[in-house]
């Protein structure tokens, strides 16, 4: 046998399948989707997602320190919810004539005192009010509302890419922040209202975001949408479309929603214009309903209740577990719940679903197998919990992403950058229908097993 014919030889001879071969083709797969991207537009946008999601987990993370354990806890999920869905469900009728660098600065500014507000505020004794922290979460929970809408908004100038940083930012932040202020008042021992002063800074990060990183020319940004995940149905940019690129002066220091009216123009007709405009959004509403509004806002109802409502009960004996207090189940949980979404909010680039229902409708799925543990008790191990806990967040993340890159793909361009803010509204719906199940939810569960000889929730 020769040299050349020896097996020894083979190995060095290049064959399809060879792993070399298939490692390659892995990392042309890795790397593809951010061929062409602009760096500055995946940290800015990456940014605005943490930022403007993050005061909303300390704000959760910290509501027993907040309180006190009398006041029920979803009297803070209502106050960091609600006022964020008012916000989304009214402003984007008017919001598109404050430009976008006004409206950067004051969710900042907005965000900032609300949490100082809550920060300089006394720590909670018995009998003391609690509306002063409350005032203050409610600003941070509208100052978020109005950033999600218009950072949102804003990715349709910035294409794909932009969108993916978005989600992935707004994954993170719950990692972020229920670690971080963890860490604060556990590890580093810092009091509540020192942690949460810190926080009060974090806002401003978004303004460097905006202002400093992200590129001031749209038309440039919009180069980044050109890799190998371009929305499926998008079509080029050829140059007859330029007119519907706003250049820098209309994206950043004012609106393309609205066209400006001549200078001349008078009030009336200025107030008549904005009605036309306010009716044609609600019929956009009305299109946008059942295809988008409707699988975001049915998983985040069911993905909140199983987390309020229904994870405070699923509770195993101590010694079938890794925990040696009944107290530890609800954050390992949390933290499974929050991996799982950061996880499926950064998949984009990567992976894309096109029918959101299906996700939608096996996160109720989810919602009925736990609740039926709750009762039950027929899982046999923690650990099969944590893993449709991590099926949760997977799902949460998936239909979130996917519902707006989905619109990116599916809705007009002269609709795309209200139908993006819009439809935000879903999500908070979602969490304030859940806050106000979970808290039936969670007493039924509860008194339920305690008649069934499992008093663990009684133990938390």
């Amino acid at each position: 046998m020769t040299r050349a014919n020896s097996p020894e030889a083979s190995p060095m001879l290049p064959f399809p399948g060879a792993p070399s071969s298939s490692w390659a083709r892995f990392r042309e797969r890795l790397v593809s989707p951010f061929r062409g991207a602009d760096p500055r537009v995946f940290i800015a946008f990456w940014l605005f997602g943490v930022i403007n999601n993050v005061l909303y987990v300390i704000i959760l993370a910290a509501a027993l320190d907040l309180v006190g354990p009398q006041v029920p806890k979803g009297v803070v999920l209502l106050a960091d919810i609600v006022p964020g869905f008012t916000m989304k469900l009214v402003a984007p009728y008017f919001i598109h004539v404050v430009p976008y660098s006004v409206r950067t600065i004051l969710f900042v500014v907005i965000s900032a005192m609300g949490m100082l507000l809550v920060a300089l505020t006394p720590e909670y004794v018995e009998g003391q009010s609690i509306a002063p922290k409350m005032a203050g979460i409610v600003l941070a929970s509208l100052s978020s509302g109005g950033g999600e809408m218009s950072f949102l908004g804003l990715t349709h100038y910035y294409g794909p890419f932009s969108l993916a940083a978005w989600g992935s930012g707004t994954g993170a932040a719950g990692l972020v922040g229920a670690a971080a202020y963890t860490l604060a008042t556990t590890s580093m021992g810092l009091p509540v209202q020192k942690a949460l002063l810190a926080s009060a800074f974090l806002p401003s990060i978004m303004l460097v975001s905006f202002f400093v990183i992200l590129p001031r020319s749209s038309r440039n940004a919009l180069a980044t949408s050109q890799g190998s995940y371009r929305p499926v149905g998008q079509r080029d940019r050829h140059a007859d479309d330029a007119g519907d690129i706003p250049d820098e002066e209309d994206s950043f220091l004012g609106s393309s929603m609205l066209s400006t009216p001549s200078s001349k123009a008078s009030s009336a007709s200025r107030g008549a214009a904005l009605w036309q405009e306010v009716k044609a959004n609600l019929q956009r509403v009305q299109g946008l309903f059942i295809p988008f509004m409707v699988p975001l806002l049915l998983v985040y109802i069911a993905e909140y209740t199983i987390n309020q409502g229904v994870a405070p009960t699923l509770l195993f004996p101590l010694q079938e577990t890794p925990f040696q207090r009944f107290r530890s189940f609800y954050p390992a949980y949390n933290a499974t719940y929050q991996i799982g979404v950061f996880i499926s909010r950064s998949s984009i680039p990567f992976f894309r679903v096109h029918n959101i229902y299906l996700p939608s409708l096996l996160q109720v799925l989810n919602l009925l197998i736990l609740t039926l543990h709750a009762l039950f008790d027929f899982i046999p191990s923690v650990y099969l919990v944590f893993a449709i806990i991590f099926w949760e967040g997977l799902l949460g993340g998936l239909v979130y992403v996917n519902t707006f890159a989905e619109i990116g793909d599916r809705v007009p361009k002269e609709d795309r950058e209200f139908s993006l803010g819009a439809t935000t509204v879903s999500d908070s719906a979602g969490i304030c229908i859940a806050g106000f199940i979970s808290m039936v939810f969670e007493v039924w569960l509860c008194d339920w097993q305690v008649g069934q000889g499992r008093d663990y929730c009684r133990k938390v």
